[in-house]
């Protein structure tokens, strides 16, 4: 499955004001990236990925909407898979994309 470049545009705008921020095809999806680090991605899954710190990834987890990625058949803290249906409403998008992006900052550029 292709990402939704709908979507991707839509992520775009959300962090347009981002410094740094840049595009990078990633995970079968179009990631966004700050300092290296990617923050948010229109995923080849739907929906969206986003990149958060760790320790919130419990709080933040609310299926079916939202849960932890999995990768190699693992569950992993600090990356949340956010369905399309979860992101519909542009302020919802928003509050993700802010999330990620605030996360982002605090890691080392790479």
């Amino acid at each position: 499955m292709a990402y939704d470049e709908v979507l991707a545009h839509r992520i775009r705008e959300a962090a347009q004001d981002a410094t740094g921020l840049t595009e990078k095809p990633m995970f079968g999806g179009l990631a966004f990236l700050v300092g290296g680090h990617m923050a948010v991605a229109a995923s080849g899954q739907g929906g969206i990925l986003v990149r958060v710190d760790p320790v919130r990834s419990g709080a933040l987890v609310d299926p079916p909407d939202v849960d932890r990625a999995v990768m190699r058949g693992r569950a992993m803290d600090g990356w949340l898979r956010v369905t399309e249906s979860a992101v519909d409403a542009d302020e919802d998008l928003r509050r993700w994309v802010d999330i990620a992006l605030a996360y982002v900052r605090t890691l080392p550029a790479t």
